[in-house]
């Protein structure tokens, strides 16, 4: 178990799974559904965790506890990329587009993989709480994520535990706030035009 930078907590790891059968969100239960199941309300779970599809794009949903024990299971099960990390800040709609029972946050990490020998695509997301915006970092499974974290904190503020170098990658090092929470003010740069008149 690796302790969170900063705030002292123990991040959930490949040491420390959680619970055989704990529900996403609670405390309890008896049994870890597996890939291919259903949980009661006839929803696909993979590694436990709900599955819903729009457009042809499967999307796998967690919360931060399940995150690292799913990302390391997707491994295993063939996903040799990570395409893409990124932020959704959704500030006065937390997770509209959910179902009622995902909703809960005002933050969420969407992260895109690829498996190239079963030739699929997946999307995870997770919730993340404004209290306390913080993940585990991916870069010891895919090393390609390194930038894409960097951004997602440098725009969203999420911290990313245990990443090899978490600074600012699009802003300058003393910038103040991250320029895309919906609650960043707008802001302009004056330009003066060549030969415009003053």
């Amino acid at each position: 178990m690796s302790e969170g930078r900063g705030n002292g907590e123990p991040q959930e790891g490949p040491g420390r799974p959680l619970p055989p059968g704990e529900p996403l969100g609670t405390g309890s239960g008896a049994h870890e559904p597996q890939a291919g199941e259903v949980e009661a309300a006839g929803r696909e779970l993979l590694h436990g965790c709900p599955v819903t599809e729009a457009l042809g794009q499967r999307t796998v949903h967690t919360d931060r506890r399940r995150y690292l024990p799913l990302m390391e299971a997707l491994y295993r099960d063939g996903f040799e990329a990570c395409m893409g990390v990124t932020g959704v800040d959704y500030l006065t709609h937390p997770g509209r587009d959910l179902p009622e029972d995902l909703r809960a946050e005002r933050f969420e990490v969407v992260v895109e993989l690829l498996s190239l020998s079963r030739r699929e695509r997946l999307r995870v997301r997770c919730q993340v709480p404004e209290a306390d915006p913080r993940l585990p970092s991916l870069f010891d499974l895919w090393p390609g994520s390194e930038a894409h974290e960097r951004e997602t904190y440098d725009m969203f503020g999420v911290v990313f535990d245990d990443h090899p170098d978490l600074t600012r990658i699009l802003m300058p090092e003393d910038w103040e706030g991250h320029p895309l929470r919906k609650d960043y003010a707008t802001g302009h740069v004056p330009v003066q035009f060549k030969e415009a008149p003053k």
